[in-house]
């Protein structure tokens, strides 16, 4: 079986968001040595690294657009409704994600804010493109 284009990016979508930890995980553990970092009770202990902490917020910001566009690419593929539109936002989307995490973590002011705009557009699309079925 061959996923279609938007389950595609949807997947790379959820392995990026899925991965999105591990290099703020091992920041912390290099500021704070392996065991106090795992044995960590306190889930709200912020990173001192700067990148770390705006990895962190780039991070929550992913897991929370996920749970928009995942249900989005999932309606279209159980209505067999994708076209080459939908493969387009969700391409774009994927793309955005992308950038908007290495932007974010190095902190570029506005570009921040145009590659999450130009993400939510990809996930318009898919809804007005839903809405008009």
């Amino acid at each position: 079986m061959i996923l279609s284009a938007e389950l595609y990016w949807l997947v790379l979508t959820c392995l990026l968001t899925g991965l999105l930890w591990v290099p703020y995980i091992i920041n912390r553990m290099i500021e704070d040595s392996p065991l106090p970092a795992l044995w960590n009770p306190m889930p709200d202990t912020r990173p001192k690294a700067q990148w770390a902490e705006r990895l962190m917020r780039a991070h929550e910001n992913a897991v929370e657009n996920l749970v928009v566009f995942a249900p989005l690419v999932l309606i279209i593929e159980m209505l067999k409704a994708g076209t080459e539109v939908t493969a387009m936002a969700c391409m774009v989307f994927f793309i955005t994600r992308v950038a908007h995490v290495f932007i974010f973590t190095l902190a570029i002011p506005l570009l921040r804010v145009v590659a999450f705009m130009v993400g939510f557009a990809a996930q318009m699309t898919l809804t007005i493109h839903l809405l008009t079925l």
